[in-house]
């Protein structure tokens, strides 16, 4: 597979470091030679100093029968362009970051396929999902739905209330048992755990279950007392803020705290019917923040461009009694920090819109992935094909990889939770987690065997 990518900010930069894991042909354009040479002292990736848009750069980047060209540079108009360039010069897939919420609609889609853009990504959308999830459950760090809810994955701090401690995982997660343990992350270790594990307090522990039985693990793990959200306070008043606040239930009551005036009267205007409030100040304000009420506010959510205030901002809405606290921190070196400081549910644009990219250069019968992380895994939906090689044996016996966990199966819309004894079979939807990020070890489970005349 050959890769193109225009652009070596913050979102080019970290999808050059993925397709470097996976060894994956890949060819960075951009017009900072500086930045491209200090990338290139930290991951081993091809790189050109040239402006995107240069059709003699394209070209020789080897831009003809290139599997996917992306475009994410900081300009959309730049993007559009390169990635229109990109399909005449023979690019087979092209993918742009666009910063125009309008063109996501399904009714404009046809403009840009006319163009040879094949897909619009818009990074504050999807980090913006990400925030509404975590605002839904109060006592959850991250939700994951699993083929429309069918199945859902959830990441859970364990405290000392929890009920589950000092038993093996075997006689808590077993084939009747209503949920399994994908993953925990102990310290700056992730496990893949297995059946004579034991869950500790302090675990960041992933629950794979069934919709019907999250109130069950609810009560398990002690989070009964949680209070669900129905008020938060968004500090910083950006992209991503107003999407988020846009994308919230009606039930919630959203104040987004703005420093510029300027920007707030916009988002007065940009929010239109929406009942969330501006407040024209400042969220490290703790006087403020009193007056907002904010004792009585269940959540807090930082989106300020810079992660250390969104990390401090947070830790101080902690101490003034929010339970659920969500910031944006976009610097990768200080996700551990912040999950050390027990900020909460962390929010990473780049990382949301590399794993949209990412998606598109495995196999069809990838429906759907995700990247955590605080646990540096994958997880993704995969479609199982007619004589797959996972329909061959159980899947006790199918010699899965170490670090490969399946956590449960959809057949016929309904969720199944999977054992070592569970036959996989064709059609069905199968969760499968990756702990260091790479999928493509297990691509061939899912794959049909080739049939050689001997």
């Amino acid at each position: 597979m050959r890769i193109v990518i225009a652009g070596a900010g913050s979102v080019g930069s970290h999808l050059a470091r993925l397709f470097a894991k996976q060894h994956t042909s890949c060819v960075l354009i951009d017009d900072d030679a500086e930045r491209l040479n200090n990338l290139e002292q930290q991951i081993d990736v091809m790189t050109m100093p040239a402006a995107p848009t240069n059709i003699s750069a394209l070209q020789q980047a080897g831009v003809e029968g290139a599997d996917l060209f992306v475009g994410v540079t900081r300009m959309e108009t730049r993007n559009l362009v390169c990635c229109a360039l990109a399909k005449q010069l023979g690019a087979q897939k092209t993918i742009a970051r666009i910063d125009n919420y309008e063109y996501l609609r399904q009714d404009n889609r046809r403009y840009f396929q006319q163009l040879g853009i094949d897909e619009l990504i818009y990074p504050e959308v999807l980090a913006a999902h990400d925030i509404v999830n975590g605002l839904k459950m109060s006592w959850v760090r991250q939700r994951w739905d699993v083929y429309g809810g069918a199945l859902v994955l959830l990441g859970i701090k364990l405290r000392k209330e929890c009920k589950i401690f000092g038993q093996p995982l075997k006689d808590i997660c077993g084939a009747d048992d209503p949920y399994h343990i994908v993953a925990l992350k102990r310290g700056e270790e992730t496990l893949i755990p297995g059946g004579m594990d034991q869950l500790q307090q302090g675990d960041l522990a992933y629950f794979m279950t069934t919709p019907e039985y999250i109130g069950y693990i609810r009560e398990v793990v002690g989070k009964e007392k949680y209070e669900d959200v129905s008020n938060v306070i968004i500090m910083g008043g950006g992209k991503t803020a107003l999407r988020a606040a846009l994308a919230t239930p009606d039930y919630m009551d959203v104040k987004i705290i703005e420093m510029d005036a300027a920007r707030c009267d916009e988002l007065n205007t940009l929010l239109g019917h929406s009942s969330a409030m501006v407040i024209h100040g400042d969220g490290r304000d703790l006087a403020l923040l009193q007056e907002e009420n904010i004792g009585h506010t269940q959540a807090f959510v930082a989106l300020t461009g810079n992660a250390e205030t969104n990390i401090l901002a947070c830790l101080a809405a902690k101490k003034l009694g929010v339970r659920k606290t969500i910031a944006r921190v976009e610097h990768f070196d200080y996700i551990s920090t912040a999950q050390q400081l027990d900020i909460g549910t962390i929010v990473n644009k780049k990382s949301a819109a590399a794993s949209y990219i990412y998606q598109q250069t495995l196999p069809s019968n990838v429906r759907n992935l995700r990247s955590l992380m605080v646990v540096d895994a994958d997880v993704a939906e995969m479609q199982v094909e007619p004589g797959a090689r996972v329909t061959c044996k159980p899947v006790k016996e199918l010699g899965l990889p170490r670090g490969i966990a399946l956590g449960g199966l959809v057949r016929n819309g309904q969720g199944i939770l999977i054992n070592g004894n569970t036959q996989i079979e064709a059609g069905d939807v199968v969760m499968v987690f990756c702990h260091e990020q790479n999928m493509k070890r297990v691509e061939h489970f899912f794959k049909v065997p080739k049939l050689f005349n001997l």
